[in-house]
């Protein structure tokens, strides 16, 4: 009976040892994957959420200087009564 159980001593710790090396096997492939989706992103040039946000913020930033640009040169325009003063240009004939 005791060989019986040192075998199923010597199993155990066979199967144990197996799903150790499973175990350290799928570590190091989840490490390869990791590292080889970093590079391939690397390699596309995509732009980090920082990145991302930072260039968003300017770009509202802007679009707001703009439109308090196009009011206030609105207001001056309302304000002036003159009509913008054209170049002396001939005019273009007529297509035929």
């Amino acid at each position: 009976m005791t060989a019986r159980n040192k075998f199923f001593d010597d199993m155990s710790q066979l199967m144990t040892n197996a799903m150790g090396v499973a175990q350290g096997a799928k570590t190091e492939a989840d490490t390869a994957f990791r590292g080889m989706v970093d590079r391939w992103l690397a390699d596309r040039d995509l732009v980090t959420r920082e990145e991302f946000d930072v260039v968003r913020a300017m770009a509202l930033k802007a679009r707001e200087e703009n439109e308090a640009l196009a009011a206030r040169l609105d207001a001056l325009e309302g304000k002036s009564d003159k009509k913008p003063v054209m170049p002396n240009v001939a005019p273009e004939p007529p297509l035929a």
